[in-house]
């Protein structure tokens, strides 16, 4: 039996407002670009994904939802995690390994550092600070998201905008 975690950084965030609460800042121009095209990167992949969990921060919900309108035509309910906002790789260990296990494959947006520190925890991989709107698959060879720890994730891709320019 196998399970697939998905973790995405959420897209580039707007700094343009003096003021603006770092949970309620919403994507600039880059990040409305980038997130519809990981979504894409994504799709073309064939992953079968059961869920898509998303920390409840304006930037994360609106990555969830171009990943939700890409992959599944906006027809998945998104679930919320408020925990997922400025999670440590502890919060982040905790939420995996509570997931239900009748789900195989599940694609969660979140923050860094919490989500770069996570990532590497989990596979081994020196992976640095994740980009905002990369996408990172891991693989796991268990039979229930309890059974997550470290260096029990197999890398099966890491892509991030940067390293997938537009084609013109």
């Amino acid at each position: 039996m196998s399970k697939t975690l998905i973790l995405v950084r959420h897209a580039k965030s707007d700094w343009s407002i003096p003021g603006q609460k770092d949970f309620d800042r919403s994507l600039n121009e880059r990040g409305h670009r980038d997130a519809p095209r990981m979504a894409q990167l994504l799709l073309e992949k064939q992953i079968l994904i059961d869920a898509v969990i998303t920390s409840t921060a304006t930037r994360a919900k609106l990555t969830a939802e171009y990943f939700n309108e890409q992959l599944f035509k906006g027809q998945k309910e998104l679930i919320e995690n408020e925990n997922l906002y400025e999670a440590s790789a502890r919060v982040w260990m905790n939420e995996v390994c509570a997931l239900s296990n009748g789900l195989n494959t599940v694609l969660m947006v979140g923050h860094n550092p919490g989500i770069s520190y996570f990532a590497e925890y989990l596979t081994k991989s020196e992976l640095g600070e994740i980009p905002t709107c990369a996408i990172v698959g891991i693989s796991f060879e268990i039979e229930s998201w309890s059974e997550v720890s470290g260096a029990t994730g197999k890398l099966l891709f890491y892509d991030y905008p940067k390293n997938n320019p537009i084609a013109t």
